[in-house]
């Protein structure tokens, strides 16, 4: 049998918590001593550095008191810790990955704030603003649904330890999202869809199965004569766009300069800088591989087009 002392010397534990377990009903005495003082055996030792152990992994009393009345148990109570310590290790880990970036950046306190702010939401919150960024872009609009569902489809994953250029490129991908000219240009490409689709009766048009087929392949051509200086009224410019326009004529269309420039001015709005860098934001941030910019290619092209239309 032990008394109080005996206790705290053998655990480490201050005579007053051990008293204050005692009084709480977590270690209720043994038996007493003559003159009223409290005893304890051998098992409320063992009792005792239960009480200890869970107390040190940050259980709460309450529910240190469900173990030992054997209404919860240990299984189940540490299940339940690991998911909120989880949830704190992620939040200290943004915030790690805040504060690196604000180092890196030289933030301003505003810029600190946002920052904060934005490493904080929930990967649902990183969804819904897609979402809604795509429902206003496409509202009303009868636009090809297996493109813009693909366009959907790839949704920001911030890690849980995000790198500051991950952590900057989301923060880039948001003032993105929101800014209203991005959103109006993207917006007059749904229209310009809508419109195709209505006059070829809600199908596809040439250009954008041309696009789909060959567009990795042009936008190769191009930029290798860019990277050559070779340029977009040349020969060689002249013989791509004759291929791009040979591919995008519709049945009854003719080959025009107005086709031409009218098939240039296509390309030309949907080669829009922001629109590429929307795709490489979100590449930094779910860390896929790099994507290359192509739109001086693109550029190039529709240079080529104008060219060939004199």
């Amino acid at each position: 049998m032990f008394a109080i002392g005996e206790l705290s010397r053998r655990t480490g534990l201050p005579v007053k918590t051990i008293r204050f377990y005692s009084d709480r009903g977590l270690l209720p005495p043994t038996g007493r001593t003559r003159a009223g003082y409290r005893l304890y055996d051998a098992q409320a030792l063992a009792r005792l550095e239960l009480v200890r152990t869970l107390r040190e992994l940050g259980i709460g009393l309450a529910e240190v008191e469900a173990v030992l009345k054997q209404v919860a148990s240990i299984p189940e109570l540490a299940a339940k810790h690991v998911e909120v310590l989880d949830e704190q290790i992620r939040v200290l880990r943004l915030r790690r990955s805040v504060l690196r970036a604000v180092m890196k950046r030289e933030s301003e306190p505003d810029e600190v704030r946002l920052m904060n702010k934005l490493a904080s939401m929930s990967d649902e919150e990183r969804r819904r603003l897609v979402d809604e960024f795509w429902d206003e872009v496409t509202e009303g609009l009868d636009i090809d649904p297996e493109f813009y569902g693909r366009m959907r489809e790839a949704k920001p994953e911030l890690p849980d330890d995000p790198t500051p250029e991950q952590l900057e490129a989301w923060i880039e991908f948001v003032e993105l999202v929101q800014d209203t000219d991005f959103r109006r240009t993207i917006r007059e490409m749904g229209e310009q869809q809508a419109a195709l689709r209505e006059r070829s009766g809600g199908t596809t048009d040439a250009l954008s199965k041309a696009q789909t087929e060959h567009w990795c392949t042009w936008s190769q051509r191009a930029q290798a004569a860019l990277d050559s200086g070779v340029l977009p009224d040349s020969a060689q410019g002249r013989a791509l766009a004759d291929e791009i326009v040979a591919a995008s004529l519709e049945e009854d269309e003719s080959d025009t300069p107005e086709l031409r420039r009218s098939l240039a001015d296509r390309i030309a709005q949907g080669s829009d800088r922001r629109g590429e860098r929307y795709w490489q934001l979100m590449a930094i941030i779910n860390g896929w591989p790099p994507i290359p910019t192509r739109v001086p290619a693109a550029l190039w092209i529709v240079d080529a087009l104008r060219a060939s239309a004199q």
